[in-house]
């Protein structure tokens, strides 16, 4: 990017207890921070505990994305993304608070999923290059805490494996520690006990023989008052940790606050995240914590420079869904030979029709996910096997997809399975607007041909070449087995997938 291509953009983080703003220049050598803004307003007690926001913090937010309005105005911001987590995310009225922010304010807010919020989160770790890769190869555990949940991602080989939310973050935690009012000393043994079995079944679900070398921690209490006693790619001994907490516990409200230089309303925040990183040491046996100094305003500007192609890319996080997705399959019995067959073989349909289908990098990595997930409900059902990949994937977390992404994904496993729902009867229970609804049809018959051609499970074909010969698709096969099988199931497919494209799929040996 040459010096004349550098622009201005904010990044803006509507949060569970303060509202915070980012401004960056982006030039040849990637974002330089300008300018950092925030202002506390605890929007999480509102929606944690009644589920909507108050007239009275409303017209705070107002105030303050005006503010942060007139700022970007000032230093001349052509673009921007201003996002809301969870104190949004979780009120009953987000559309219309949404409607009144864009009104009042001039501020467009889009409200992340939990999985979009911690994805960012990730890849504003991820901002750290090299020192993360460091980080994750040895196995290590991102803990993300955040106002109303903690997320927990397991990394081993490099590679992200699982990652889980648990519905306790401080602001959530510290408000029915304020109707409990238990002592100093009762602290940790209560948030033992809110935590406690959580952590166990996490434990004894995903950490089978996993070594955690290292934690890494994100939240917006602890993190502060950590990285200003080390070096920015220092890790720091859990016995250094544990100290330095235990030091606190001895210490009052304003002591605290005055040594550590932080609000004294935070104190509490502090103390808790302390509490909860305590609870899980033990959990993970992890020798080493890591601070990267990173926000989620820092991860929204990565997401922009990816977008727009501005730079190299510093992770390949589709593979990070993907490895994440694998997971998933092998925790309900899935077959990873059964699963890569089908990868390929519906991705070089997709592949083949580029041009023809309409459809982006996106919608292939949900056909690829597809593919993985194909038959998880198995796990439950043998013979309700849609329905059972439905829930599945409908309760399960997948890092990086928006809510209506997983719904999409969901929907076109089960229709894998089950009869196809056309768009009256799909949009009489669902959201779905007519695109979205034609993705789904498009990959769900792209899916079902795939599945078709290794209906058997026994991997026959080598290759596939995909050519369109005016209304046909030939699908060119390599291989030397016999395919009676698949192609009975294959022609029975074949139907819905002409409807769909227009396109007659036909199969040739070669």
């Amino acid at each position: 990017m040459a010096d004349k291509d550098i622009r201005l953009f904010a990044a803006m983080d509507v949060g569970s207890f303060e509202i915070s703003m980012k401004i960056f220049e982006l030039g040849a050598k990637g974002p330089k921070q300008l300018d950092h803004v925030r202002r506390r307003l605890a929007l999480g007690n509102d929606s944690y505990n009644t589920k909507k926001i108050s007239y009275e913090h409303m017209e705070e937010l107002f105030r303050i994305l005006k503010e942060f309005r007139q700022i970007m105005k000032s230093y001349n911001v052509t673009e921007y993304r201003a996002y809301g987590t969870s104190a949004l995310r979780e009120t009953e009225n987000t559309s219309l608070l949404l409607d009144q922010i864009l009104n009042r304010s001039g501020i467009a807010l889009t409200v992340l999923s939990n999985s979009e919020q911690r994805f960012l989160d990730y890849k504003a770790i991820a901002s750290n290059g090299e020192r993360f890769q460091k980080g994750i190869n040895g196995g290590a555990a991102i803990v993300d805490i955040g106002g109303g949940s903690i997320q927990i991602s397991l990394f081993e080989k490099g590679q992200l494996v699982t990652t889980q939310s648990l519905k306790l973050g401080v602001l959530r935690i510290n408000e029915r520690l304020r109707k409990m009012q238990p002592k100093a000393t009762q602290l940790e043994e209560v948030l033992d006990e809110m935590l406690g079995s959580q952590l166990k079944v996490f434990k004894k679900m995903y950490m089978k023989d996993r070594t955690i070398e290292r934690i890494i921690l994100m939240d917006d209490y602890l993190s502060p008052v950590i990285s200003r006693q080390t070096k920015k790619d220092d890790d720091i001994s859990m016995e250094k940790f544990l100290s330095v907490s235990a030091g606190l516990s001895e210490m009052g409200r304003e002591e605290i606050a005055d040594t550590l230089e932080i609000a004294e309303e935070n104190v509490d925040l502090l103390k808790i995240s302390v509490a909860i990183i305590k609870r899980i040491i033990p959990e993970m046996n992890a020798k080493l914590l890591w601070v990267p100094r990173a926000a989620l305003c820092d991860g929204i500007v990565y997401e922009y420079l990816e977008e727009k192609k501005l730079g190299p890319a510093m992770r390949d996080f589709e593979q990070d869904i993907i490895s994440s997705a694998r997971a998933i399959s092998k925790r309900y019995m899935g077959s990873k030979k059964r699963g890569e067959a089908l990868e390929y073989l519906a991705v070089s349909i997709f592949d083949g029709m580029d041009g023809i289908h309409g459809m982006n990098e996106r919608h292939r990595l949900l056909l690829r996910l597809a593919t993985i997930l194909h038959d998880c409900g198995k796990f439950i059902n043998m013979t309700n096997v849609g329905a059972c990949s439905y829930a599945i994937i409908m309760n399960t977390e997948i890092i990086g997809l928006s809510h209506t992404e997983r719904e999409m994904l969901a929907y076109v496993v089960k229709f894998n399975h089950d009869e196809f729902e056309y768009y009256d009867e799909l949009s009489a229970h669902t959201r779905f607007d007519e695109n979205s609804y034609m993705i789904i049809a498009k990959l769900t018959a792209i899916l079902r041909i795939a599945n078709a051609l290794d209906k058997s499970q026994k991997q026959k074909i080598r290759h596939m070449k995909v050519v369109q010969n005016e209304d046909r698709l030939m699908l060119l096969l390599e291989t030397g087995e016999d395919l009676l099988f698949e192609e009975e199931r294959f022609s029975l497919r074949a139907d819905f997938f002409k409807e769909i494209f227009g396109l007659k799929p036909m199969i040739k040996r070669v």
